[in-house]
């Protein structure tokens, strides 16, 4: 039989009411009658019913995640990292996909935070207006996106394309395109910062195409563009565009790097495994998703008004799609 609450205060001799004390407010039990209740709970392997607790303590037990696209492995490579920080607090996660559409991201954020205690927003595309609101009825966190006065997890693509620019200058490049991502994409925005104060740095040619919907078909779609313009290299908002921008080169019969260099972002398996192997930037995404949930269970436990955004780092990845220009 399921080891119960009345069980708990038997073996603890203390009361029900003392024990649901000890486990939902901790801080209005006595330490030692705290440590008692614990122990026991601990020894008789109790396990707290999750309904039961959201009665006592008002939570639901549940965090919520919006994603623009759960095809992408970029997100699933979040999820990673947000379902095992949740599992290892007790939580469970509701994951929803809002198909790259502003209108449907909104949506979700307001349909789930009427069940979860919190909600992580992967690279919103909503407006600030819209987000303020989110956050003002759930606890909000977002990855991927700077906003003042919501916390946010968030990966360096400032620096990593400035890695990638270095990287194609220290081999001679000196015209490069760059494949724009979604027009409201707010890692597509820091990737452009950084890409401009590299190319003006180095007195190096930028063109700037797009933008392109963040797929396979979008690299596809840009390639012929892309060449048309006559670059040394090609870099492109993600893995997934650079996949498609390979796959069109080897229809049109341009080697790769030998006639021209590509570049990738965000270092997805596929990058690892595609023919040849995709100079990228990696990012990451584990630990980015346990820091999203680290920042929402802060808020949550503390009802701290401290707002953080944190900065992780990103890393260049060379491989065999960049090599010195044509002479």
């Amino acid at each position: 039989m399921a080891v119960t609450i009345r069980d708990v205060a038997r073996e603890a001799q203390v009361s029900v009411a003392t024990v649901s004390r000890a486990l939902s407010s901790p801080d209005l039990v006595r330490p030692a009658t705290r440590d008692r209740v614990l122990n026991a709970a601990s020894q008789l392997g109790y396990q707290p019913n999750r309904a039961a607790r959201g009665l006592i303590t008002g939570r639901t037990g549940n965090l919520g995640i919006v994603v623009p696209d759960l095809n992408n492995p970029f997100f699933t490579g979040v999820l990673k990292g947000v379902q095992a920080r949740a599992r290892q607090a007790d939580y469970a996660v509701f994951v929803a996909d809002s198909d790259e559409d502003r209108a449907t991201e909104e949506q979700l954020v307001r349909a789930m935070a009427k069940q979860v205690d919190g909600v992580i927003v992967c690279s919103p595309g909503i407006d600030d207006t819209q987000l303020y609101e989110a956050a003002g009825i759930t606890s909000l966190v977002m990855l991927n996106r700077r906003l003042r006065g919501v916390p946010a997890a968030l990966m360096n693509s400032a620096s990593g394309m400035r890695q990638i620019v270095d990287h194609l200058v220290a081999l001679g490049h000196r015209k490069l395109v760059y494949l724009n991502g979604p027009r409201t994409s707010w890692s597509n925005k820091e990737r452009r910062r950084g890409l401009r104060l590299a190319t003006q740095q180095h007195g190096v040619e930028l063109i700037e195409l797009g933008p392109f919907p963040p797929r396979y078909e979008g690299g596809l779609q840009a390639c012929d563009l892309a060449l048309a313009a006559k670059p040394t290299a090609i870099m492109a908002y993600n893995d997934i565009m650079a996949l498609g921008v390979l796959a069109r080169l080897r229809d049109r019969g341009v080697s790769v790097p030998e006639d021209v260099s590509v570049t990738g972002f965000d270092d997805l398996m596929f990058a690892e495994l595609c023919s040849p192997p995709l100079t990228t930037v990696a990012m990451p995404l584990a630990t980015a998703g346990t820091l999203a949930v680290d920042l929402l269970l802060d808020g949550l436990s503390t009802g701290q008004t401290e707002v953080r955004h944190v900065d992780l780092d990103t890393q260049l990845i060379v491989r065999a799609t960049t090599s010195p220009p044509p002479a």
